[in-house]
C-alpha cells in the first residue's frame, strides 16, 4: 500500500523525495539544487495553465444571445481570471523563493530561525515558516479573526 502512495504522490508533484544522506549538511548545494528543480517545474506548470486560460477566453468567447448564457459564460470566465490571479501571485512567491535559494537564505524559518524540514519544503516549497511558528501563527489568526 505505501508503493502506491508514494506512486500517487510522484504523479501529482512529479519529484523524488530528496534522499538525505548521513552527515550532509542542511541546505547543501544538491538540496538548493533539488528545490530549485521542484519550482521550477512548479512555475512552469503555472505558465502553461496561463497559456491554456488565454487560449480558452480565446476560443470560448461568445456573443450569446441568451441573457442566461451570456452571465453563465462570465462567470466561468470570472472564476478562471480570479484563479489566474492566485497562480500569478504565486509564481512571484516562486521567483522570490529562488531568489532565497540563491542568496543562501533558504530553509530556514523566518520567525525563529531553525532549519524548516526537508519533508515540509517538498510539501511547499515557498514556505517561510517551520510547522511550529506556523501553527502559533494560524492559531492566532483564528483568535484575531474570529
Amino acid at each position: 500500500m505505501p508503493t502506491k502512495a508514494k506512486q500517487n504522490n510522484q504523479l501529482v508533484r512529479g519529484f523524488e523525495p530528496y534522499p538525505e544522506t548521513p552527515g550532509e549538511e542542511y541546505m547543501s548545494d544538491n538540496m538548493r539544487a533539488h528545490f530549485v528543480n521542484i519550482l521550477n517545474k512548479w512555475k512552469q506548470e503555472l505558465m502553461e495553465e496561463v497559456d491554456r486560460t488565454v487560449h480558452h477566453m480565446q476560443d470560448e468567447a461568445a456573443n450569446f444571445p441568451d441573457p442566461a448564457d451570456r452571465a453563465s459564460q462570465e462567470e466561468e470566465f470570472s472564476l478562471e481570471l480570479r484563479a489566474r490571479d492566485r497562480e500569478r501571485k504565486l509564481i512571484k512567491k516562486i521567483d522570490e523563493t529562488l531568489q532565497l535559494i540563491e542568496d543562501n537564505e533558504y530553509g530556514w524559518c523566518d520567525s525563529c530561525g531553525v532549519e524548516i524540514g526537508i519533508r515540509r519544503l517538498e510539501a511547499r516549497p515557498t514556505a517561510t515558516l517551520c510547522i511550529d511558528c506556523k501553527t502559533l501563527a494560524e492559531i492566532k489568526e483564528k483568535q484575531i479573526g474570529g
